[in-house]
């Protein structure tokens, strides 16, 4: 399923009965990505008191992977309403930290997660996106005289030439939008270039 990502890293900051809180949207794909920007805000905002977090790896419709923090905050005030917003959203692979410098006046449970929520949503709301495609991976064997033709077909298609073997017949593995595959499939049939799905 296509979903968008992150297109480069955002901020917005809001400020709340005097407290700050600065919402930072980063592209992630694994939790070594996530720990490395958590890090990054923690020096970029080393005077903050509370640097919470959550993250979604994957689709936010089905994620394959989520994790989030209160760091500090009462539980549940901020890394649950942060996740929350991601899930309910259309971007995926995405971590947003909400950086709070506190402003001396309590904002209780309930105003938390309304600041959290509120910073997650604003900041996601400019961040530039990018949509990303599902691809299927195939491995194609060409003979020598089809592989021109068929480097053809696979750049109008919008597919990725990954690796290239020279052998007995020429072997491609490629990545094609999951869209255009049986199109791929047809035109291989057609020249003779024997098709094999590989698994994820």
């Amino acid at each position: 399923m296509a979903y968008l990502i992150p297109a480069s890293t955002a901020e917005r900051e809001i400020v709340i009965k005097k407290s700050r809180f600065i919402a930072r949207v980063v592209h992630v794909q694994d939790r070594s990505a996530v720990n490395l920007a958590v890090a990054q805000s923690r020096l970029d905002y080393p005077d903050a008191r509370h640097h919470c977090w959550a993250y979604l790896l994957g689709s936010p419709a089905d994620a394959r992977n989520a994790g989030m923090s209160d760091d500090g905050e009462p539980s549940g005030t901020a890394g649950k309403p942060i996740l929350n917003v991601l899930q309910h959203g259309e971007v995926g692979d995405v971590l947003v930290v909400v950086i709070r410098y506190f402003g001396g006046i309590k904002l209780g449970a309930g105003g938390l997660v309304r600041a959290y929520g509120a910073a997650t949503q604003q900041a996601l709301e400019i961040t530039p996106t990018l949509a990303l495609r599902d691809m299927g991976r195939l491995t194609l064997n060409a003979s020598f005289a089809a592989e021109q033709p068929l480097r053809h077909r696979l750049s109008l298609l919008e597919a990725e030439v990954r690796e290239v073997g020279y052998g007995d017949v020429v072997t491609m593995q490629v990545a094609i939008p999951v869209e255009n595959e049986d199109t791929l499939r047809q035109f291989c049939a057609a020249q003779g270039v024997a098709v094999v799905s590989l698994e994820d």
